[in-house]
């Protein structure tokens, strides 16, 4: 089967614009940890190319479109997306399609996850599908593209060649790719000057502003500070050429720095004189430095860098600011986006490499670990499966529900029919003495279901004799969990951790080993991974965190702690994940999110526990 063009980056006078009267479809897309590129929604994309035809060397604050989006900014000038809360950044890049294609339609198509959520594929993978569709295949064969999967048209499903698992596919309708004919409008030249009307005053514009007026000010300090031109080099340079170095973090930007000064002490950054623009007649030659490297192909980008590697002189900053493969000391939101518009200016800075989290304390004899005050032994085992023998789901129904006579003229929140007529699993389920129309009210919350509806929702779930209720998540009885079999240790070690410095530390390891899935998991029979075990966990020895403690014990029990599913950090699918019971795997700093000082750690972890169940109230019953 023919597989249509991929997006081309066509070069213009040495930047990648379509040619002019050449309309292009216009989709963004940022580099994930598995190195494939996922496009942004067409929504996203729309509101990018508006700010970009303002400010090219401007940032995108992508909250303003899309409400999950509200942690991240694009800067267009490295190219670049950071996430404010953690720092982190990935590559963007902006790629041409054909208006005929999928993108150009406004055509998405997408497949069902585990969680029962749809993911739209690769731009590529969309547009390859979209005509095979068009074409009125009955099947198409993604192996071509890397993936071993069969697509089947008939049943709108995707089939995983070596397992044969299926999944749902679909295919929707939503707004258009933005269009682009010929160039974009000359970008304005950094930083740039006042807008008219009211700034945005949401959290992100004011994070924008407030960096980029700082580095506005310390651009115009060191104007009036810049020392005169230096004599030509010997090489015969242009005057006043300058060092570059590329950044670790923005992998196209050039970073500047000026030569250090002849003079004792350290020398006073200069701004960078005009440089001359790009020759037209070299598309394909060596960018400018300090060139806006918009549209540019990542391998051009890189070879870029590598060309203008130079040291870096002494008295240039240096500013650590998280990447892919670190954390900053400073706040990484500042940091980062510090770092960005510094760059941009032209300002001298040095991206360093930023510190290790500290996850395990230091080496600890058998001497020294001493067993946790006020909790009993030092560790816990979960076998296989051990739930409740319940006589059938009616029983377990009943068991928690009062009959209402006269149910109120309103919807059954399970199957969405009114509770005044019959239920809406009738026909679909059959239980004797359980009838379409009878309807009951949960004892203690007081909502009120069709029998039937809360009959077919709990042969649905795990079965363990417990009931949830889907309005306000009351649990009846006891809930258990799906966790495989394994070991849960806990013990007192002599080191304090950050924040709690009259304590020690309560440190937990839990060790579950590979296995074969049972009923009660997502692919009975099929076995399972358990990546990064044993794991470390740690704990405060005062009296919240002893209590914690009691309570994950309580929980672990239960196989609350873990599930099998897919990993958010990997995508593996089948492997032991965490179950909504936050834990902190960072011993000595909290550079990951998962260590301390975090005052409101232990308040939210037995927060987290009582929504599953788990409360020293029921635990002491």
């Amino acid at each position: 089967m023919s597989r249509p063009g991929q997006g081309v980056m066509v070069p213009v006078a040495g930047l990648g614009f379509p040619p002019q009267n050449v309309a292009r479809v216009v989709v963004w897309e940022w580099l994930n940890e598995h190195s494939r590129w996922r496009p942004y929604t067409a929504t996203v994309c729309h509101h990018i190319e508006n700010v970009l035809k303002e400010d090219a060397r401007g940032s995108v604050v992508l909250g303003q479109v899309d409400a999950h989006l509200v942690p991240y900014v694009i800067d267009l000038q490295s190219m670049h997306q950071f996430r404010q809360d953690t720092g982190t950044m990935r590559p963007v890049r902006r790629n041409f399609y054909d208006p005929s294609s999928a993108p150009g339609k406004g055509i998405v198509w997408e497949w069902e996850n585990d969680g029962g959520a749809w993911t739209a594929y690769d731009m590529d993978i969309c547009i390859t599908i979209q005509n095979a569709y068009e074409k009125q295949h009955p099947w198409l064969d993604l192996s071509s593209l890397g993936f071993c999967y069969l697509i089947y048209f008939n049943s709108m499903s995707q089939m995983n060649r070596q397992t044969r698992r299926r999944r749902r596919l679909r295919r929707r309708l939503d707004l258009a790719y933005p269009l682009t004919v010929g160039s974009i409008p000359k970008s304005q030249s950094w930083p740039v000057g006042a807008s008219s009307g009211q700034p945005c005053s949401c959290q992100q514009c004011v994070l924008v502003n407030s960096t980029r007026a700082a580095s506005n000010a310390i651009l115009a300090s060191q104007r009036r500070k810049a020392p005169p031109a230096p004599p030509p080099p010997p090489s015969g340079g242009p005057p006043g050429a300058l060092a570059v170095r590329p950044s670790a973090t923005f992998a196209g930007a050039a970073l500047w720095a000026a030569p250090a000064a002849a003079t004792a002490g350290p020398a006073e950054p200069a701004t960078p004189p005009a440089l001359p623009p790009r020759s037209p007649s070299a598309p394909g030659g060596a960018p400018t430095p300090g060139q806006n490297n918009l549209n540019r192909p990542g391998p051009q980008r890189a070879a870029s860098s590598v060309s203008a590697r130079a040291s870096i002189p002494p008295g240039v900053p240096a500013l650590p600011v998280k990447n892919l493969n670190g954390t900053g000391p400073v706040h990484p939101a500042l940091a980062g986006m510090t770092g960005i518009l510094l760059c941009a200016a032209g300002l001298p800075v040095c991206l360093t490499r930023a510190p290790k989290p500290i996850l395990h304390p230091p080496p600890v004899s058998k001497s020294d670990v001493k067993p946790v005050p006020g909790v009993p032994g030092v560790c816990r085992k979960t076998k296989k499966k051990h739930l409740k023998k319940s006589k059938n789901p009616e029983d377990v129904v009943r068991r928690y529900m009062q009959k209402v006579k006269n149910p109120p003229d309103e919807d059954c929140t399970i199957c969405m029919e009114r509770l005044v007529t019959a239920s809406g699993y009738e026909g679909v389920l059959r239980h004797k003495g359980v009838r379409p129309e009878l309807v009951g009210r949960l004892g203690r919350c007081g909502h009120v279901y069709h029998l039937l509806c809360l009959v077919a929702m709990y042969s649905n779930g795990n079965k363990d004799g417990s009931l949830q209720c889907p309005t306000c998540k009351a649990i009846y009885g006891e809930k258990t969990g799906t966790q495989p079999p394994g070991k849960m240790e806990f013990h007192l070690i002599p080191h304090s951790l950050p924040g709690f410095s009259d304590t020690q530390t309560i440190r937990i390891v839990y060790d579950i080993p590979t296995g074969i899935q049972g009923p009660e998991h997502p692919n009975p029979g099929k076995k399972f991974t358990a990546r990064g075990f044993p794991r470390h966990c740690y704990l405060p020895n005062n009296d919240k965190g002893q209590k914690v403690l009691r309570l994950l014990i309580t929980a672990w029990e239960r196989r609350l702690i873990f599930t099998i599913g897919t990993s958010n950090t990997t995508g593996e699918s089948d492997t032991v994940v965490w179950n909504e019971i936050h834990h902190k795997t960072e011993f000595g700093s909290n550079l990951t999110g998962h260590g301390y000082p975090d005052a409101s750690y232990l308040d939210n972890v037995l927060a987290e526990l009582t929504a599953q169940g788990v409360s020293e109230a029921v635990a002491k019953a």
